[in-house]
């Protein structure tokens, strides 16, 4: 494993403090010869913003957008573990506690309204601690 992951992109907007580069993520399915043959075809736009930068870019260039696989993990693990840990963990307390399961259910799972409201507001924040590098394609 390199430590990077590398998505080519297209740059769709430019000022002095960041660039904003439009990539197309596909799934497996997507860049196969048969993708109109079946309706499981998956392609999705994402705008991915760099803030520190070197180099001469313009709008419309064709760019390599670099990250670390770390990025990655740090996203899945805010995203998706973090909260259902504290689904199993509320819930497993709750049973033991004696409540019902459905209240013990409803109760885990509306613990996450608190949990990605912090995450919304704190979104800011953690942008920051994801930075991608711009490399231009020749």
């Amino acid at each position: 494993m390199s430590g990077e992951i590398s998505h080519k992109g297209i740059i769709k907007s430019l000022t002095d403090q960041q660039i904003v580069v439009s990539i197309v993520n596909e799934s497996a399915c997507s860049s196969c010869h048969a993708k109109g043959a079946c309706s499981a075809a998956d392609m999705q736009d994402k705008e991915i913003e760099i803030r520190n930068f070197s180099g001469d870019y313009r709008v419309g260039q064709t760019v390599q957008v670099v990250g670390r696989t770390s990025q990655g993990f740090k996203a899945l693990f805010y995203g998706y573990v973090f909260p259902f840990l504290i689904i199993m963990l509320v819930l497993i307390t709750l049973t033991s506690l004696q409540f019902s399961e459905g209240i013990s259910g409803l109760i885990s799972l509306s613990v996450l309204l608190p949990y990605y409201l912090i995450l919304y507001l704190t979104r800011n924040k953690i942008r920051k601690s994801f930075e991608f590098e711009i490399k231009p394609l020749l």
